[in-house]
C-alpha cells in the first residue's frame, strides 16, 4: 500500500478492526519513512452481475441505482429512513444467491415491487406504475383492487363483510 502522503511502498498496519459484520477490515497504517498515519478499507471484490437490459443491452449492476428507485418510491412513507439500503442489500442478495452472472432486468424489477409490497403498498404502486407502464388508469385500477383483496377490504379501505 502507498503512502498517500509521500509514495513509499514500505507502510506498516498499526491497527486492525471488522466492520460490516466482518465484511471490511479497517486498517490503519504507518508510513515507514514520513510516519504519516492513514486508513485503508480491504473487501471481497465480489463476482460482477451485468443487467441484461429489454432491448438486450448489459449494463452492470449498480446498487446504488436500485437504491435510489426504491428511495423514491418511499418518499414520505412511515418506513424506516434505511428502509431502501436494507432492501436494495436483500435484493442484491438473492441476486448473487442465484450464482448467475447475468441477471434480466426484469427479475431485479420483479424483486424491487416484492419488496416494496412487503415496506409499503403506496411505495408499491409509485414503483410499479413507473415500472409497469400502466396503459391506462384502469390498468392501475386493477392492481391497487389486487392489493385491497389482499388485505380483505372492500373498494373504500373499510373492512370487508
Amino acid at each position: 500500500m502507498r503512502c498517500p502522503s509521500c509514495g513509499e511502498r514500505e507502510t506498516r498496519v498499526v491497527d486492525s478492526r471488522d466492520l460490516d459484520e466482518s465484511a471490511t477490515i479497517r486498517r490503519r497504517r504507518e508510513c515507514s519513512t514520513c510516519a504519516t498515519r492513514f486508513t485503508t478499507y480491504e473487501r471481497v471484490e465480489a463476482a460482477r452481475l451485468v443487467i441484461v437490459k429489454r432491448d438486450g443491452a448489459r449494463q452492470e449492476f449498480d446498487r446504488e441505482k436500485l437504491t435510489s428507485g426504491l428511495r423514491k418510491a418511499l418518499t414520505r412513507r412511515p418506513v424506516a429512513d434505511d428502509a431502501a439500503e436494507k432492501a436494495a442489500d436483500q435484493i442484491e442478495a438473492e441476486l448473487r444467491s442465484q450464482g448467475t452472472t447475468e441477471v434480466d432486468s426484469s427479475k431485479v424489477g420483479a424483486l424491487a415491487m416484492a419488496k416494496l409490497r412487503e415496506l409499503d403498498q403506496i411505495a408499491y404502486i409509485r414503483f410499479a406504475s413507473v415500472y409497469q407502464s400502466y396503459d391506462d388508469l384502469e390498468a392501475l385500477k386493477r392492481e391497487v383492487d389486487s392489493l385491497y383483496a389482499e388485505r380483505g377490504t372492500d373498494d373504500f379501505g373499510k373492512a370487508g363483510k
